[in-house]
């Protein structure tokens, strides 16, 4: 929770930022920053034309805010700061900051809010029809084919929540390992790996949630 709020205040300082001195500074920084939310919202309107303004906010704050909450767990020493306690009789340690992104209550808190999202724009965009995929007494099929549909609705955010932990997770394992096994400068190449694999991560858990949105928004016939 306190990697996560750090991230949250960081990228808030750098929105403010931007939004202040994009007209007036064009520094190479303010340029990086308008090459990626260009990016990022070309990438949305490429999957949801049509709504490309509405979604964009949504997809492109999930997506900063998973890589940047995976990256913070690989920063020099992040996890060397913490507190030991006696647990049962031992000494335990336990890291104050460790990556946002490799705790299942953060992934999971992002999968429910990701998937309630989905669920808000559908009714907003298509009413209450748009339950009817879930709640269809028009006969034996329908209703067995609603009950699949939200029976699938909580899987994704079963598969959300520990696809994310546990990628990000055992990154943190293995550069631990690593680190313990061959010191030194070994675990630069693994680093490296774990850093687009954050990536991947954050552009798989964005794509997703985008495709889902678009999917519960589309009209059906």
């Amino acid at each position: 929770m306190l990697v996560s709020l750090l991230v949250v205040f960081f990228l808030s300082l750098v929105a403010i930022g931007f939004s202040l001195t994009h007209k007036s500074k064009k520094s190479n920084l303010n340029l990086f920053i308008q090459t990626i939310i260009e990016s990022l919202y070309e990438f949305v309107q490429s999957v949801t034309p049509h709504h490309a303004g509405r979604f964009f906010p949504l997809i492109a704050s999930i997506f900063l805010f998973v890589i940047f909450g995976s990256w913070a767990g690989l920063l020099p020493g992040v996890e060397t700061i913490g507190l030991i306690r006696q647990l049962h009789g031992q000494s335990t340690y336990i890291p104050l900051f460790r990556g946002a992104t490799a705790d299942l209550n953060i992934t999971l808190g992002l999968a429910i809010f990701a998937i309630s999202a989905v669920q808000f724009y559908g009714y907003k965009l298509q009413g209450t029809k748009y339950f009817k995929k879930f709640f269809n007494f028009t006969n034996p099929i329908n209703f067995f084919v609603g009950l699949l549909e939200l029976i699938s609705e909580f899987a994704r955010i079963m598969s959300f929540s520990f696809r994310l932990f546990g990628n990000i997770f055992a990154g943190e394992v293995l550069l631990a390992v690593i680190a313990v096994l061959a010191p030194l400068f070994v675990s630069l190449p693994f680093i490296g790996l774990e850093f687009f694999i954050g990536f991947i991560q954050a552009l798989v858990f964005a794509t997703l949630t985008l495709v889902f949105i678009s999917i519960a928004t589309a009209e059906h016939h």
